[in-house]
């Protein structure tokens, strides 16, 4: 099922969340990006507040040619980036997979060269989740 807010686009997906989040790292390898940033927010919450949570980690992902390629047209790009990517157990015992909408993200900037790379990126993000998805209609 896909999912969408106006920051952000995603699925949700059976699966367990490890094996979701594996292979939410094997596609974005696959499309150049790296995950630059980790955070365990689960493991966070307990460790700063002694509070449960859900499963959820947020990837800092970056494609690095893209990446350069931003920083070119505009230096203090680096504020925005890298992009988010979150996985997550929902509450419908689905994995959630969201990414940061690198459009509306950087749309805020009047910069023509930067909603290109921002385009790009978007288009490899979905073709992430496309093959999130394919590889689940195989199951």
């Amino acid at each position: 099922m896909r999912l969408q807010t106006s920051y952000a686009f995603g699925v949700s997906l059976d699966g367990s969340f490890d094996a979701v989040e594996k292979k939410v790292r094997e596609e974005l390898a696959k499309e150049g990006f790296g995950v630059l940033t980790e955070i365990d927010v689960k493991q966070t919450f307990q460790k700063k507040l002694g509070r449960q949570f859900r499963d959820y980690v947020i990837l800092g992902a970056c494609n690095p040619t893209l990446a350069w390629e931003a920083f070119d047209s505009e230096i203090n790009i680096g504020t925005l980036l890298p992009c988010n990517v979150v996985v997550y157990q929902g509450d419908d015992d689905k994995t959630a997979v969201m990414v940061m909408d690198p459009v509306a993200a950087l749309g805020m900037i009047a910069n023509d060269q930067l909603t290109k790379v921002a385009g790009q990126v978007r288009a490899t993000m979905e073709r992430v989740l496309d093959a999130l998805c394919s590889e689940q209609d195989d199951v």
